[in-house]
């Protein structure tokens, strides 16, 4: 038996032990689940034979797990993580329950095995194979946190309060994997974000819709707000909010031109019933800023006939940003250009926000991650992303930490992350970790320093 074939084998093997981290419903936003998960993790280092385990609060939020695993190296790798996970809801729309992991067709199923648990335990299962088989190849650092989900609040304090005891020479962030050509993607950068709400209010009350002949309508007037914003190809219409944005170097733009998509297999996927906002998606879902409607609110919502006028309405948003554009000031222009439209009395709210980044595609470490990918899942079958759409608060571990940030993971097109039936497929998990293993091997090597 071939040492890839034995390795994978040991990780659906191995994987029971870990399930019961599924089990727990670590919500943030409910802040459901933190305590005894914290405990589980913890744990699980200990287990390893961890040379550090530590639980750090200082900063405040939920806390973030620190694990340190020496190697037999002078290399370093960083783990990023997130332990909490997003509500499960809507219940009715999974086929199994959300906490308790389900194989179905060579997939697990569960709430958090996409985003993020089932990243941490494919990679607990190479540390485990690692240790049982020689002792790890680097020196290994884990910052797991509790609140990705909403935010990650205080990873910018934790980073910069602990910068010492974080140092290392690449970082290995969460989530990545297979595209919907089925190609493994090293990812080098996110997007940014920025979360807000609006707010507009017309009168005190509800007031019965026979009067709308001449009272105005909040749900109306906020929808021309939100319209003012766009056009109808979707490039955002506000002030300055393209300015600052750095262009692409030569190898991302490379990587962009090389890069798989299938619209086809795209709309199957989610079922998509309007085509494309974007003549070249390809290219827009890593250099085109957006602006999102997540979600609106108004009057009666429920069940027969109520006729009225909303006294108010609300909406959510967010904007994925590009390097160069700053979170807080993309609000504040867009408050600015609902002002200009004529809209002040359309009130922004800010939520979050966090930096894009991208890391250099000519890093060692990357080119590394690449070519020992070729190796593992096949050659042709791999492909460099400059920057996914997702967020995450990255760019604070580039700033204090100086290194290069690679995104991988065990996750395929079909995943779901957020949605229900949130799942992985088996056979992405087993290559995995024997990917993980060969990778951290190749960066003990001198020519990764």
């Amino acid at each position: 038996m071939n040492e890839q074939k034995s390795i994978e084998e040991f990780a659906l093997a191995y994987l029971p032990s870990l399930e019961d981290y599924l089990r727990i419903p670590t919500i943030s936003a409910q802040n459901k689940g933190i305590r005894k998960t914290v405990d589980w993790v913890k744990q699980v280092f200990k287990d390893l034979n961890a040379d550090t385990v530590e639980e750090w609060t200082d900063q405040g939020g939920n806390p973030v797990v620190f694990a340190e695993l020496k190697g037999n190296s002078n290399q370093t790798v960083l783990f990023y993580n997130h332990y909490d996970v997003q509500p499960p809801e809507p219940l009715a729309e999974w086929r199994t329950e959300p906490f308790e992991p389900t194989v179905v067709d060579g997939k697990l199923i569960a709430r958090g095995v996409a985003d993020d648990k089932g990243e941490l335990m494919y990679r607990l299962t190479a540390l485990r194979w690692l240790k049982d088989h020689g002792g790890f190849p680097v020196n290994i650092k884990f910052f797991i946190e509790g609140g990705e989900e909403v935010g990650s609040p205080h990873v910018g304090d934790y980073v910069k309060a602990h910068r010492d005891r974080l140092t290392a020479d690449a970082c290995i962030w969460e989530t990545g994997g297979k595209n919907e050509a089925d190609h493994f993607q090293v990812i080098a950068g996110l997007k940014g974000i920025v979360s807000f709400d609006l707010h507009v209010k017309t009168a005190d009350a509800d007031i019965h819709s026979s009067l709308a002949a001449y009272i105005d309508n909040a749900a109306w007037r906020l929808v021309r707000a939100l319209s003012s914003l766009t056009d109808d190809k979707h490039r955002v219409l506000v002030d300055g909010f393209y300015d600052g944005i750095e262009p692409l170097d030569e190898a991302s733009e490379n990587a962009i031109a090389d890069m798989d998509f299938d619209g086809d297999k795209i709309k199957k996927t989610y079922g998509l019933k309007r085509p494309f906002t974007s003549d070249d998606p390809k290219r827009a879902v890593v250099t085109a800023p957006t602006i999102t409607i997540n979600g609106l609110s108004a009057g009666y919502e429920g069940e027969g006939v109520k006729t009225i006028i909303p006294k108010e309405a609300k909406a959510k948003l967010d904007c994925r940003l590009l390097p160069g554009q700053d979170p807080k000031e993309i609000a504040q222009l867009i408050q600015a250009q609902l002002d200009k439209n004529g809209f002040s009395d359309v009130q922004l709210h800010y939520n979050l926000g966090e930096d894009a980044f991208h890391s250099d595609l000519n890093d060692t470490h990357l080119q590394l991650a690449k070519s020992v990918a070729e190796q593992v899942y096949g050659a042709g079958k791999v492909r460099f992303v400059p920057m996914m759409p997702g967020g995450g608060p990255a760019k604070f571990f580039v700033d204090a930490l100086h290194l290069p940030v690679i995104l991988i993971g065990v996750n395929y097109a079909g995943s779901g992350p957020h949605a229900p039936n949130e799942n992985i497929r088996l056979h992405d998990y087993q290559q995995g970790v024997a990917y993980l293993i060969q990778l951290l091997r190749a960066y003990a090597q001198p020519k990764a320093q």
